[in-house]
C-alpha cells in the first residue's frame, strides 16, 4: 500500500461547500410543493441516500438571489445537523436540474484529478463511525466543519479507486434496482386495490367500520433487562416500516416469561399498525413465524375472516394519509383502537376479495423476496466497505 497516500479531510482533494445562511435563507412561506429548485430537507437525505417522498421548491427568482449551497453533478451531500452522517450522490440518475441544500448539510465537490466522485460517495459512507464520534450535542447532534476536516483516511491512486467504487457501486445499483422495483409492485398492488373497490364498486355494498373486520390488541410492554423464560423476536416501529411483509431475519430477540408473551403471538394473516412515530404504518404476515411478539408502539388487528387480511392491509396502505390527520397528538401523533375501530370501509362480496387475494398475494410474495436479496446484497456491501476502503482487500487492477 505504499502507492496510498494518507491525509487529512482537509487536505483531500474536494471542496466542502456550506449552504447560504444569509438574509436570503427561504422563509416557510418561499416553498411550495413544486417549483423551479428543490431545497433539501432531513427527510430528502436518509441513511440509504436521496428519498424525494417529500419535497419543497423555491423559485428560480429566490434560487438566484443565494450565494451558496447549490449542487452540481457528481456533488456528495452530508447531513451535519440532527442525524449526521446521511449521504446523498448527485449523479445523473436524481431526476432534478436544479438542488440546493438547507443549513443541516454541506456539499462534498470532488477535483476529479485527485478523487473520483463514485470514491468520494463510498469514502464517506466508510467515514460514517468518524462523523459519529466526532458529532456534538445530545438534544441535536452536529458536526462542525472544523472537526470533519481533521478526520483521516487512506486515498489510494486513481486507478485503484476506479476499481474499488466499481465493486461497491455495482452492489448499489443492484440493490436500487430491487427498491425500484419494490416501489413499482407496491403502486400495482395499491393500483389494483383501487380499481377493484373504488372504482369498479358496487353500488349494493354495504358499508361497515374496520372494526367490523376483526379484533385489535395493544402490542405488549417490556423492559429489555427481562430475564424470562423463553426467547421471542420482537417486531419493533422500524421493522413494520422497512419490511410491510415481514421475514426479516435481523429481529430483536427478548427473553419474556411465556404466559406474558403468549397472548401477543403473531399469526400469519396478522396485521400490526404503528401507534406512534410513523402511525398508520402497517404490516401484514404472509408466513408462519416462530415466537414472533410485537411491541406496545404498534397494535395487532387479527381479522375474524383471514381471507379479509390482504383487503384490509392494503385499504391501510392506502389510507395512511387521512390516518395521518385522524391521529390524534400534537409532539407526537398517536393512532389508537378507539380511531382504528372507526374507520368507514365497504364490505364487498367475499368472491371479489378472494379475487383480490388471488391477485395480490403473488404482488407480496415478490417484493418479500426482493427484500430478502437487499438485505443479502447490504450485508455484503457493508462487510466489503471497510475492508476495501482500508486496503484490508485489494481490488485486482
Amino acid at each position: 500500500m505504499s502507492e496510498w497516500k494518507e491525509c487529512k479531510i482537509a487536505d483531500a482533494p474536494f471542496e466542502i461547500i456550506d449552504g447560504d445562511r444569509g438574509t436570503n435563507y427561504p422563509k416557510q412561506d418561499e416553498f411550495n410543493q413544486n417549483g423551479y429548485c428543490l431545497f433539501l430537507n432531513a427527510k430528502n437525505v436518509t441513511i440509504d441516500g436521496f428519498a424525494f417522498d417529500e419535497c419543497y421548491f423555491i423559485s428560480k427568482e429566490k434560487d438566484e438571489i443565494l450565494r451558496k449551497g447549490k449542487l452540481r453533478r457528481n456533488d456528495i451531500v452530508l447531513t451535519t445537523r440532527g442525524t449526521v452522517g446521511n449521504i446523498g450522490f448527485f449523479n445523473e440518475r436524481i431526476p432534478y436540474e436544479h438542488i440546493r441544500i438547507n443549513s443541516g448539510m454541506v456539499i462534498i465537490r470532488p477535483d476529479p484529478e485527485g478523487i473520483l466522485s463514485e470514491y468520494t460517495h463510498q469514502l464517506f459512507k466508510y467515514l460514517k463511525g468518524d462523523f459519529d464520534v466526532f458529532a456534538t450535542g445530545s438534544a441535536q447532534p452536529q458536526l462542525p466543519i472544523r472537526d470533519l476536516k481533521e478526520i483521516s483516511f487512506s486515498l489510494p491512486p486513481i486507478p485503484e479507486q476506479r476499481a474499488i467504487a466499481g465493486v461497491l457501486s455495482s452492489l448499489d445499483d443492484k440493490i436500487d434496482l430491487l427498491h425500484r422495483q419494490n416501489k413499482t409492485l407496491e403502486g400495482m398492488a395499491e393500483a389494483l386495490w383501487w380499481k377493484m373497490f373504488v372504482e369498479e364498486v358496487d353500488p349494493g355494498w354495504k358499508k361497515g367500520k374496520l372494526g367490523d373486520y376483526g379484533e385489535f390488541k395493544n402490542g405488549i410492554n417490556y423492559s429489555r433487562n427481562e430475564n424470562g423464560d423463553t426467547e421471542y423476536s420482537i417486531l419493533n416501529v422500524r421493522d413494520i416500516v422497512e419490511s410491510k411483509y415481514v421475514n426479516i431475519s435481523n429481529f430483536e430477540k427478548v427473553s419474556i416469561n411465556k404466559g406474558k408473551a403468549t397472548p401477543y403471538l403473531l399469526e400469519k394473516g396478522d396485521i400490526v399498525i404503528v401507534r406512534s412515530a410513523s402511525p398508520g404504518e402497517s404490516l401484514i404476515v404472509l408466513e408462519e413465524i416462530d415466537n414472533l411478539i410485537y411491541s406496545g408502539f404498534s397494535i395487532r388487528l387479527r381479522c375474524y375472516d383471514k381471507k379479509h387480511s390482504p383487503f384490509i392491509f392494503q385499504f391501510l396502505q392506502s389510507y395512511k394519509r387521512e390516518m395521518d390527520i385522524f391521529s390524534d397528538g400534537t409532539t407526537l401523533k398517536n393512532i389508537n383502537q378507539e380511531i382504528l375501530n372507526s374507520i368507514g370501509l365497504i364490505t364487498p362480496e367475499i368472491d371479489t376479495v378472494n379475487e383480490f387475494n388471488d391477485r395480490v398475494i403473488s404482488v407480496y410474495n415478490k417484493i418479500l423476496l426482493n427484500q430478502g436479496q437487499i438485505r443479502t446484497l447490504s450485508r455484503l456491501r457493508d462487510t466489503l466497505l471497510p475492508k476495501l476502503m482500508s486496503g484490508e482487500v485489494r481490488v485486482k487492477l
